[in-house]
């Protein structure tokens, strides 16, 4: 009977002691959470924050930027949320979004690294880099699309041959319905691979097809709740299966994809006649091996990866976006048809130079980018230094995101802000520019492809509703829903595109 007292008195202070050692490990830790976060004054306001995870649970990561306008409404124009251990802070309007970039752009001129970024490419490369390393990958990329097409004919010979491709390709599909996702995505991946790896690649280039699919799966889920869920919590979600690790799977199969064509121009370059970025890359590697730079085989790698992604999906997705709309509103279709008529007529080319000419065509382009809302925040940005913004103490390496969407859906802005309206951007007839309007974004990080991406816009466009008129399969009615990702696209969709006569 004591034996059995005293074992159950030994049982229970085990037990207790347990207990006691857990709760107080959990004290402490929630603590140190509260004291890590504890903001300092004047920090912009924001939802209560939840220990360790922050906001990540208030946040809908399938529509992040249609939740975040709630807090917009509830905060104002700057507030701050914690997505895991990532501090945001979040600003809106077009007076706080050019003081950002403009008077105060060196606070805000690095990217954010993500945790699934800095895991796939490092500080490498173009899109998330910073300092001498983005500077000079920036200016390489810069003189490859001057070299290599931007702003020369010999681009928008490019672009209007790929557009006689992509109308045969669409033209075989006899007007019966079909989904022109890969289509699209094919002939706008291939300008890019002319500026970078100087050739192009065949509709029916089962193994690059293969490689656009991944593209855009990769895309998809570096946006997605798996995605996200990687960027909070990165510590934990490395160390278990699902989804976000074939973010870094397919990463893998998208270098070997840029590494095979740095082999090829290794074996039979010609630093005197540079046909592309990659031999402009590897002109800048031999120079002088002794000085520190960022020409390296990893930033050759990385960056034509990124120019790669970033010029294929933006714009094969604003593309999708205007045939959907097109098929939506048929009337508007009929309209720039109409114009495209009496300025091209039924079997010229379409030219940069007829953009003048074409107000109609050019807005209703502008209203797709407006309404397809696909960079809905921005690429992020990091605070620089300590940064006095609007009244706020925003601390050094705080991520901040730029409310594109409220922007581009401002009532005070736009007159119909949820309608696609190709008015927004006319006046007595005429095209009309608006400051309010930043696809592209601004300042020194903004969109280096900017001319290069209004060029295949506005050529692809004006070819297919020349050649065409897309209408939605009999007895279906097409969706505007989007599917969220890196990239904002419209859900797939069956189109019919029938042959103009």
């Amino acid at each position: 009977m004591i034996m059995f007292l005293s074992s159950l008195v030994t049982t229970f202070w085990e037990a207790l002691h347990l207990r006691t050692l857990v709760l107080a490990v959990v004290t402490f830790l929630f603590l140190i959470n509260i004291l890590r976060r504890c903001h300092p004054k004047n920090y912009p306001p924001g939802p209560w924050r939840l220990p360790f995870v922050g906001n990540f649970f208030q946040v809908d990561f399938k529509q992040t930027h249609l939740v975040l306008q709630q807090f917009v409404k509830k905060y104002g124009n700057v507030f701050s949320l914690e997505l895991g251990q990532s501090p945001v802070v979040v600003v809106s309007g077009l007076p706080l979004i050019k003081e950002m970039f403009t008077h105060l752009d060196q606070n805000f001129v690095d990217r954010f690294m993500t945790p699934v970024r800095e895991r796939t490419t490092g500080k490498n490369g173009l899109v998330v880099s910073n300092g001498q390393t983005w500077k000079e990958q920036r200016r390489l990329a810069l003189m490859a699309l001057r070299n290599f097409g931007l702003g020369k004919k010999s681009l928008e010979e490019s672009i209007q041959e790929e557009t006689h491709h992509l109308v045969e390709a669409i033209g075989k599909e006899g007007g019966q319905p079909f989904n022109p996702h890969l289509k699209l995505i094919n002939a706008v991946s291939n300008i890019m691979c002319f500026v970078t790896f100087g050739e192009r690649f065949e509709y029916e280039d089962c193994q690059f097809q293969e490689l656009l699919q991944l593209l855009d799966e990769t895309m998809h889920l570096m946006g997605s709740p798996a995605g996200q869920l990687y960027n909070g919590f990165p510590r934990i979600m490395k160390y278990l299966p699902g989804p976000h690790q074939k973010i870094f799977r397919n990463w893998g199969k998208l270098k070997l994809f840029v590494s095979h064509f740095v082999e090829k121009h290794q074996k039979d370059w010609n630093p005197d006649e540079p046909r592309d970025f990659i031999d402009a890359f590897l002109i800048e590697m031999q120079k002088d091996p002794d000085r520190t730079t960022s020409y390296n085989e990893e930033n050759l790698i990385s960056t034509t990866l990124d120019l790669f992604l970033a010029g294929t999906e933006t714009t094969s997705s604003t593309l999708l976006w205007a045939l959907l709309y097109m098929a939506v509103y048929p009337e508007i279709q009929e309209n720039v048809q109409v114009e495209i008529d009496r300025v091209i007529g039924h079997k010229r080319q379409v030219s940069l130079s007829d953009r003048e000419s074409m107000p109609y065509t050019n807005a209703v382009i502008h209203e797709v980018q407006r309404m397809g809302n696909i960079v809905p925040l921005n690429s992020s940005r990091a605070v620089t230094v300590d940064t006095k913004f609007n009244g706020f103490h925003l601390p050094k390496g705080t991520m901040i995101l730029t409310n594109l969407t409220a922007l581009h859906r401002d009532p005070k802005e736009w007159d119909t802000p949820e309608v696609f309206n190709p008015e927004h951007f006319l006046e007595n007839g005429q095209f009309k520019k608006r400051e309010s309007f930043l696809p592209f974004s601004m300042g020194k990080r903004a969109c280096l492809g900017e001319q290069l991406a209004k060029s295949e816009l506005f050529i692809f466009f004006s070819a297919l509703m020349q050649k065409f008129t897309f209408k939605p399969p009999i007895n279906e009615k097409l969706s505007l829903k989007f599917r969220m990702g890196l990239i904002l696209a419209p859900v797939s969709y069956q189109i019919c595109a029938i042959p103009r006569v």
